[in-house]
């Protein structure tokens, strides 16, 4: 096994484990399990106005809070578990983005309905295929894109919250819908499909 030290690795995983953990082994691998699709979605909406490490911390207290992401259940969250969550320590408690993260279980069920699968949904939006960049500098990385942008305004009209394009963006690169790893991180030769 590679020594993890001597690893090139996108500037942004920096010298955090858990940071270096997630860049390693999950962010940009295509990922095609619907409540693991729904986690990434919640954190990335949880994120808006934090960092990702805060979020990443409380990765596991969002899983207990929303019962492993199951899409059903949390579509039937009330007033009195919202006022519950409002409590837990192990999540952001901000209402509107716990109420957004019902709304979404809901919207995520109509999908499933619709098209087979919110995976299936998902990756329509890149052809059911990552799309490959080729980026060498953080600075070229964008916030957002066209498709970013098509998604968000589909996932609002839908009813989702916390969707805008940015956090589209960053769902697609979480979720592996694009590679965005740097040409010179050992992750990108990995990643990339012709």
């Amino acid at each position: 096994m590679a020594d993890k030290t001597k690893l090139v690795r996108c500037g942004w995983s920096g010298d955090n484990e858990l940071y270096i953990s997630y860049h390693d082994n999950q962010w940009g691998v295509p990922l095609h399990d619907d409540k693991k699709l729904f986690e990434l979605l919640t954190l990335e909406g949880a994120q808006a106005g934090l960092s990702w490490l805060t979020i990443l911390k409380r990765r596991e207290g969002y899983s207990k809070a929303f019962q492993g992401f199951d899409p059903k259940n949390v579509s039937n969250f009330d007033d009195a578990r919202v006022d519950k969550l409002m409590n837990d320590e192990g999540i952001i408690r901000n209402r509107l983005k716990i109420l957004s993260v019902i709304k979404n279980a809901k919207a995520i069920l109509e999908i499933q309905k619709e098209y087979g699968s919110f995976d299936k949904y998902l990756w329509g939006f890149v052809n059911a295929k990552p799309i490959q960049h080729h980026y060498t500098q953080l600075s070229e990385l964008p916030a957002s894109d066209s498709i970013a942008t098509s998604m968000s305004k589909d996932l609002r009209k839908r009813g989702m919250g916390f969707v805008g394009p940015t956090i589209c963006y960053a769902y697609m690169q979480a979720s592996g819908m694009v590679n965005d790893h740097l040409t010179s991180c050992f992750r990108y030769q990995q990643l990339y499909t012709s």
